[in-house]
Order: structure tokens, then C-alpha cells, then sequence
């Protein structure tokens, strides 16, 4: 997942929901979480992983830029291919995406399996 900062934590919780939704899954199918180490301090994030008892993964720059993000990003400004796609497909075990990244408001999140 990706987020503008300063994202509260139920902008986040909102976000994971109707994402989920869109994908008929529930959060018992969810893993963890995962985004950029960039986005390490933010609260909202830290809250929302704690909201579902998940934990969550700040991924190594290095690491998301070796996945291909199929869809643009402004992580781009930050020497990234992109956060949400990358981050979901670093966690993954089949390295697919079952949802290309979306935003909600101020968050943004793909899943993969």
C-alpha cells in the first residue's frame, strides 16, 4: 500500500476494506501488509496493521524497484518504480496481482497472491 502523508489510521482501514471488497475476499485471506520503508513513520499505517492484527513490511528501495510496476507511479520522484504493486508483489507467494493498484481517497493499494 502506498499513502500521501499523514493518512489517519481509518482512511487506511477504509481503504483496505473496499479494496478487498472489489476482490470478493475478506481480511482472514490477507497475509500482511507491506509498503515503501519511505512510509515507515506513518502512524496511520502502523494503526491500521494493528486494527486488523496483521503485521506490516516497509520494503528496501532496492528490493521494489526489482519488480515491474505494470501501472504509473509518482513514486517515481523518489527513485521508485512504484510502492503498492511492487510492495504487494514482494510479499506475495505467486508474485501475481489480483488487483492492479487503486486509490481511495489518500491511499492507494494493490493485492496480490
Amino acid at each position: 500500500m502506498g499513502a500521501r502523508r499523514g493518512i489517519d489510521s481509518q482512511e487506511a482501514i477504509d481503504a483496505i476494506n473496499n479494496a478487498l471488497m472489489e476482490v470478493g475476499r475478506s481480511i482472514d485471506d490477507v497475509e500482511g501488509l507491506a509498503s515503501a520503508k519511505l512510509k515507515e513513520n506513518e502512524t496511520g499505517l502502523h494503526e491500521a496493521a494493528k486494527f486488523f492484527g496483521l503485521t506490516i513490511t516497509f520494503i528496501d528501495h532496492d528490493e521494489l524497484n526489482n519488480y515491474d510496476a505494470p501501472s504509473a507511479s509518482q513514486a517515481k520522484r523518489f527513485g521508485l518504480t512504484g510502492v503498492a504493486e511492487p510492495a504487494a508483489l514482494a510479499l506475495s507467494e505467486k508474485k501475481q496481482l489480483i488487483l492492479r493498484k487503486k486509490v481511495y481517497g489518500r491511499v492507494t493499494i494493490a493485492i496480490a497472491e
